[in-house]
């Protein structure tokens, strides 16, 4: 990609197109062109059709898509096949139609069977059920990627699919309602080491920024305390304990805490995808494929798989968490709860026999995460006051 391409950025306000965003300004690419949610919807066929007959752009990047966290998974799954399957459809049919240059069609590891064999190569897509609670969702996204992959072999189009690992990162989403795990690990034990401190300062500056449930750090203390307790932050009291000195604040996490998850720090994704768009094009995904026993040749799962191949459990990443944010107080395992998939560890030897490797340590990342969390609250209270 030349510095003056014209580049469209899908989906450039979430957490991937935000890091995409970033990453392509830093190397100096200065046609880059984003459409907010209101200037432009992308579920609608009409708009997205006279947006790339005025824009033109060169290459895309589709990170555009509706995604939250098990709850909301499982609770909106309708909605997530709909709008998903909606949005690429239109963005990838018409990239064809204009004759874009080079698309990356960004989705999930989600997309593999929910007890996949370990680590995760890309030819495990489709041979085995997937999880349940993201089922719509991964169904959107197989389908993204066999669209792309279909647009190549019949229409010649270079079109590349990557599946990142689970992300984290500057733009994350900390509503308890939809979040990840790891953003909501973040606020959950922010939250209970203010709670365990009694720095009601901290608690309402927190809910002024992100409001739960409608509830904000104007609201009562006792109402305050309701919310939290059902978010599972909750205090309670030592078997030891004679007066209310201290205090002891349990986070609750859902499932047993034994799952094991891939994590990776979003702005080195977005460096990977770069990488990808500017070296690498769909004729050489297919050219390190396995080779193919059928007497004819099958072009399949020419997807990239993009993580870091390492993992922890969802028990020592709360613990990792705790030990970096200062949170003395304990974890409450909820086993009532889903677990999700038991592992998901991606085998990244396509990227890295593609060129590039990750460098960005779990530690390091949630560090920086939580610093960038803490900077939030302070910039969205200082418009507030501005306003």
């Amino acid at each position: 990609m030349k510095k003056n391409a014209k580049i469209y950025i899908a989906g450039h306000t979430g957490l991937v197109g935000c890091a995409i965003l970033k990453q392509l300004e830093f190397k100096g690419f200065s046609q880059i062109i984003t459409r907010t949610h209101k200037e432009l919807e992308l579920m609608d066929c009409i708009a997205v059709e006279e947006f790339f007959r005025e824009e033109k752009p060169e290459y895309v990047f589709l990170a555009a898509a509706k995604v939250g966290g098990i709850i909301a998974n499982n609770n909106y799954r309708a909605e997530f096949l709909y709008e998903n399957s909606m949005i690429q459809n239109n963005i990838i049919h018409h990239s064809y139609l204009n004759n874009v240059k080079k698309l990356m069609f960004l989705g999930s590891t989600c997309i593999y069977p929910k007890n996949c064999k370990q680590p995760i190569k890309e030819e495990y897509l489709l041979t085995g059920p997937l999880e349940y609670t993201n089922e719509p969702y991964a169904v959107a996204k197989i389908a993204g990627i066999k669209l792309c992959e279909s647009y190549n072999l019949q229409y010649g189009t270079n079109f590349i699919s990557a599946m990142p690992t689970n992300l984290y990162g500057p733009a994350d989403n900390f509503n308890l309602e939809t979040a990840h795990v790891l953003p909501a690990l973040i606020r959950k034990i922010y939250l209970g080491k203010a709670l365990e401190e009694d720095d009601w300062f901290k608690i309402k500056e927190d809910l002024n920024s992100r409001p739960i449930e409608g509830i904000n750090g104007n609201a009562k203390k006792t109402e305050i305390l309701s919310v939290l307790e059902k978010f599972g932050v909750r205090i309670k009291r030592a078997k030891y304990q004679i007066d209310n000195s201290k205090k002891v604040v349990s986070i609750e996490i859902w499932g047993t805490g034994t799952p094991y998850r891939e994590f990776m720090w979003s702005e080195e994704m977005a460096e990977a995808c770069i990488f990808l768009m500017e070296n690498r094009n769909f004729q050489d995904i297919v050219s390190i494929q396995e080779d193919n026993e059928s007497a004819i040749q099958e072009v399949r799962n020419t997807h990239i798989n993009i993580g870091t191949g390492k993992e922890v459990s969802i028990a020592q990443l709360a613990e990792m968490t705790k030990r970096i944010i200062g949170f003395k107080g304990e974890f409450f395992f909820n086993t009532e709860k889903p677990d999700g998939t038991y592992r998901k560890l991606t085998d990244i030897s396509k990227l890295e026999a593609l060129g590039w490797k990750a460098q960005v340590e779990l530690d390091e990342g949630i560090e920086s995460l939580y610093s960038w969390y803490k900077y939030s609250i302070y910039k969205k209270m200082e418009s507030k006051l501005k306003a």
